[in-house]
């Protein structure tokens, strides 16, 4: 049985929709589950996102990269002049997942070390993966990160210099549908965000 290559783009706190993406896509001990980041905030669960992905890391290989929201919860972390702006960005139900409404210290070591360990994208042969957009003519290790993290996809870049397929997240398409345009993909179908 050959290994599968498995993106789960952003679930936003939204732990029954990460374990019905997993229960459908049954990932095997050889696969690789790819997750792009902004596991935490806006949704009621980010604690059980985050426990669920550190779980299945004990059944296959499991490749989290960091999101936007991730870089604002280890922002705020590490100097509180930015607290107040993750908890405008979904951090205050991340909060209220580990039974806080102020306190970063609820939560678990483990899960800070999680989120503190996220890569910044990942490679195959044939495609890469990274939270939010990149630039066609740059090496995949010298993006910055208002291109990898933040900027959303307000205009489609042309293919990337390696040839590979850029796999993303990070701009939810409103219509709930993946948007394949061949050299990029974006996973983002809105998990969370109420429909228009």
């Amino acid at each position: 049985m050959h290994s599968r290559i498995i993106a789960i783009g952003d679930i936003h706190g939204h732990s029954a929709a990460l374990k019905s993406i997993l229960d459908f896509a049954s990932p095997r001990q050889e696969d690789t589950v790819v997750f792009l980041g902004d596991y935490i905030d806006r949704g009621p669960d980010s604690r059980g996102v985050i426990e669920q992905i550190i779980e299945l890391a004990d059944y296959c290989h499991v490749v989290p990269l960091l999101g936007n929201h991730e870089e604002m919860f280890l922002d705020a972390l590490a100097d509180g002049r930015y607290f107040r702006t993750w908890l405008e960005n979904g951090g205050d139900t991340a909060l209220k997942s580990y039974g806080a409404d102020q306190d970063m210290s609820k939560i678990p070591q483990g899960h800070i070390d999680f989120l503190s360990n996220l890569r910044r994208f990942y490679e195959t042969e044939s495609h890469f993966f990274i939270h939010a957009n990149y630039a066609p003519n740059w090496p995949l290790e010298q993006h910055d990160s208002n291109t990898a993290l933040w900027l959303p996809l307000a205009e489609i870049p042309g293919p990337h210099y390696s040839e590979k397929i850029a796999v993303v997240g990070h701009t939810p398409q409103s219509n709930g549908e993946i948007l394949d345009c061949g050299h990029l993909i974006c996973i983002d179908t809105g998990c969370g965000l109420e429909a228009t």
